[in-house]
């Protein structure tokens, strides 16, 4: 039976969410962002080994799985690798050659997830495992769109002269677009490792998520329906909906948050 690896990208500096450090070491409900997330991933039995993937000069994952904060204990099923690159797509293919040399096989499943969505919960992870243990490609968790989308004028001016100058003023809109089959993409994203490693070596440094290197391949993933719940953090004003949300959940995962897994 193929297995199954998770693949954490956290070389980012995750700049757009303030603060003196990087955002999956900014607290969120009193820990990391990041101890929220491994705390679900490694939640789900099925997962053979997750693996972070953070900057060569990266100290403070170091200490946190050396020191664990309370409740939290050291895991054999967790290991970090100092080889992350500029880029989501460096950082997430030097994770999957790690695994490789750590006896990974191509045709072995590989979830690769943002660090940022420590929201996830695990039954979502088994959501698209169930939904992709079969298929010859793959997929993703996701949510259909549910807002009105506009395109704006601002950025379509800036993009006809070759470059983006979001912020610098006040767009205006262009034309509302059509929501219809229309689908918010999310993480964990499950391919296999040799055709996603292929897929992402023959794609750009800046293709923003694994999907899209796939679909560069003429593939077509599966859509698998999470939650509006399983946010990316990414601006200031998201850690309090995160701390919200995992404060609302407290009474429901007492034996996650109070017991905590072994990480």
């Amino acid at each position: 039976m193929n297995k199954i690896y998770i693949v954490i990208p956290c070389a980012g500096s995750g700049s757009r969410a303030g603060g003196d450090k990087a955002k999956q070491y900014q607290e969120v409900r009193g820990l990391p962002m990041i101890m929220h997330t491994l705390a679900a991933v490694m939640d789900v039995p099925s997962v053979e080994h997750c693996l972070l993937v953070v900057a060569p000069h990266d100290e403070e994952m170091k200490g946190l799985l050396d020191n664990p904060p309370l409740h939290f204990k050291r895991s054999e099923r967790v290991s970090v690798e100092y080889i992350g690159g500029q880029t989501r797509a460096q950082s997430v293919l030097a994770g999957l050659r790690a695994l490789r040399q750590r006896g990974a096989g191509p045709e072995d499943w590989v979830l690769v997830h943002d660090a940022a969505r420590c929201l996830v919960k695990a039954q979502w992870i088994e959501q698209l495992i169930d939904a992709c243990g079969a298929d010859d490609v793959g997929g993703i968790l996701a949510w259909p769109l549910s807002d009105t989308l506009k395109q704006s004028q601002q950025e379509l001016q800036n993009e006809t002269q070759g470059h983006m100058q979001k912020g610098s003023t006040t767009p205006s809109i262009d034309r509302t677009l059509d929501r219809a089959h229309k689908w918010l993409a999310q993480t964990p994203q499950m391919f296999k490792l040799g055709p996603l490693t292929q897929a992402i070596e023959s794609s750009s440094d800046l293709m923003t998520d694994e999907s899209s290197a796939m679909e560069a391949q003429g593939l077509h993933p599966k859509l698998v329906a999470a939650s509006a719940l399983n946010i990316k953090v990414t601006y200031p004003e998201d850690f309090l909906l995160a701390d919200a949300v995992l404060a609302a959940r407290e009474p429901h995962s007492a034996s996650t948050l109070h017991q905590m897994k072994t990480l």
